[in-house]
């Protein structure tokens, strides 16, 4: 084979992609993870993911990790991060590209090289391998930053919800408590909730209301950006 003239000589890290995957179950904040079945870390707990091919991109990769070990596909995947840490893999010198989603909680399947795969309450997630617990809190973090400026949601909740699910979430990323009426005047001001003329009864002693996304408007101001202060 011929040498390749522009092929440098010195070393040459290893590129992984890792997913950090959050769910909402409508009560608390939900992120998935999967057991890992070879070593190392064989049997510990990790995030999807996986070693980059020489024919795909970052995000083909995490795709396609992704599906190869939990099942799912099609989700929308933000590149939040670039891990580089020398001694964050015992293999070799490996720099990961992290990933994140909000996705409808579903039904996943450990594949591949994961033994399993299980979503976990944000709050009560095991050790995890490598230095995904470092990852998880860094995507976590972001999330958290994201809400104050840009309408977060419509990924999570089903198609019509209440604003006492919708209230729910927001409560689950942020870790606090919010005043209901405040919060519902703040929702209403921002012009993304549609009333659909339907109610639910949560409880046999309340009827509440449903509501979609305003997709039209949620679009212009995730296009726009805007602050949301509580």
């Amino acid at each position: 084979m011929e040498e390749n003239k522009y092929c440098y000589k010195y070393p040459h890290p290893a590129v992984t992609t890792d997913c950090v995957i959050f769910g909402f179950n409508g009560e608390r904040l939900q992120v998935l993870l999967i057991e890992r079945g070879i070593e190392p870390y064989k049997g510990k707990w990790a995030l999807p993911g996986g070693f980059l091919k020489m024919d795909e991109s970052a995000e083909e990769c995490a795709r396609r990790e992704l599906k190869e070990e939990t099942g799912l596909e099609g989700a929308y995947m933000e590149q939040f991060h670039t891990f580089s840490s020398p001694e964050r893999d015992p293999r070799e010198r490996v720099v990961t590209i992290g990933y994140f989603a909000l996705i409808r909680q579903q039904e996943v399947k450990g594949g591949d090289d994961a033994a399993a795969a299980k979503w976990f309450p944000l709050d009560e997630t095991p050790a995890l391998a490598f230095d995904h617990d470092f990852i998880l809190r860094k995507a976590t973090q972001r999330l958290r930053e994201q809400l104050h400026f840009q309408p977060i949601g419509f990924e999570l909740l089903p198609e019509k919800f209440t604003l006492k699910e919708l209230q729910s979430l927001y409560e689950a990323i942020l870790g606090i408590h919010f005043d209901r009426r405040n919060f519902a005047k703040k929702m209403f001001h921002l012009e993304i909730l549609t009333d659909i003329e339907e109610t639910v009864w949560p409880t046999p002693k309340r009827e509440a209301k449903l509501y979609k996304f305003n997709a039209k408007k949620y679009e212009e101001l995730k296009f726009k950006g805007f602050k949301l202060e509580f």
